[in-house]
């Protein structure tokens, strides 16, 4: 399951700018993935690469060697927007779940 997720969360993340695979993680961990390391970020991007969910391009950098950008295509684009609303379906049935079934123990 939480690989669907962080791929939801990368491609969103892609949506807004072009970013690189380091500042990328840096991003993720900002939002409290910080059990993800680069080394499971690059083969995500590569196999998003490999479905044209995602494109790159090698851009200077002013700290050492070129960095690889990547960017939605449009099927990248129509995936992210299926993501959110399967996210939003599983969320509203997991909050119902937890609403109902928390209560039975409370004596409702």
């Amino acid at each position: 399951m939480m690989k669907g997720i962080l791929d939801g969360c990368i491609l969103a993340i892609i949506k807004n700018k072009e970013v690189y695979g380091y500042e990328l993680a840096e991003k993720l961990e900002d939002y409290g993935f910080s059990n993800f390391s680069e080394g499971t970020i690059y083969p995500l991007l590569l196999r998003m690469q490999k479905e044209k969910l995602v494109t790159s391009t090698l851009k200077k950098s002013t700290a050492g060697p070129k960095r690889k950008y990547y960017r939605l295509t449009e099927n990248g684009e129509q995936e992210l927007q299926n993501f959110i609303e399967r996210w939003e379906i599983l969320q509203t049935n997991v909050n119902h779940v937890l609403a109902h079934e928390t209560k039975k123990g409370k004596g409702v």
